[in-house]
């Protein structure tokens, strides 16, 4: 990416408004913005060439070999780009080991294959650690160990069993141990009414 002299004057003023704040015109807050859209676009230019590249680079490599002269110099330019070969181009490069300038891009692209594989080494043997400032979080109210106190299952207080609810007993029901009535005896049957006398005794008149 290469910017004019016009964009170049902008990118300083920018610069020196960045080192030393100072009260910006509306005409710098304008040429500030079109640089920054500029460059926005110029990026997604770049990445969509990019991806045409390396489509084109794995449509010649999959018509390999008769478009080994095509693929050298795709492979080339997309090394020139930030381009990492990956295990397919080293194959390819390898079966055209008798090219000269196969036999140099496969060494060159070893080279960075093995440069690729210690940086991931390196990343994967690294152990974050915590900064000494953080660790003094967990004295802090609400830190670390407040959390791991909250994890901790809740105990019961041990109090007097007495005063423990009882779990409720069934409904009472018959005993088993006594009869089960029987319905002469739930529902006795009716007495008849004595029949009156036959002389019943005369009432005295009052004297």
């Amino acid at each position: 990416m290469a910017f004019g002299a016009q964009e170049l004057r902008v990118l300083r003023r920018a610069l020196a408004l960045a080192l030393h704040p100072t009260p910006a015109s509306a005409e710098d807050v304008q040429d500030c913005l079109r640089l920054a859209e500029s460059v926005d676009e110029a990026a997604r230019e770049g990445a969509r060439l990019r991806a045409f590249l390396l489509a084109d680079l794995a449509r010649y490599r999959a018509a390999l070999p008769g478009t080994a002269a095509g693929y050298l110099v795709l492979l080339e330019e997309a090394l020139r780009s930030g381009y990492r070969p990956d295990p397919d181009d080293l194959s390819a490069l390898r079966a055209l080991r008798g090219n000269p300038t196969a036999a140099a891009l496969l060494d060159r692209c070893a080279t960075l294959a093995e440069q690729n594989v210690r940086t991931r080494l390196a990343g994967c043997g690294t152990t974050p650690t915590v900064p000494a400032s953080r660790t003094r979080l967990t004295a802090l109210p609400g830190g670390l160990a407040a959390l791991s106190a909250s994890e901790e299952p809740v105990k019961k207080p041990a109090g007097n069993p007495a005063a423990e609810p009882r779990p409720q007993s069934p409904a009472k029901g018959p005993r088993p141990d006594r009869p089960i009535p029987t319905p002469g005896e739930v529902f006795p049957p009716k007495r008849k009414p004595a029949p009156p006398p036959a002389n019943p005794p005369q009432q005295l008149a009052a004297g």
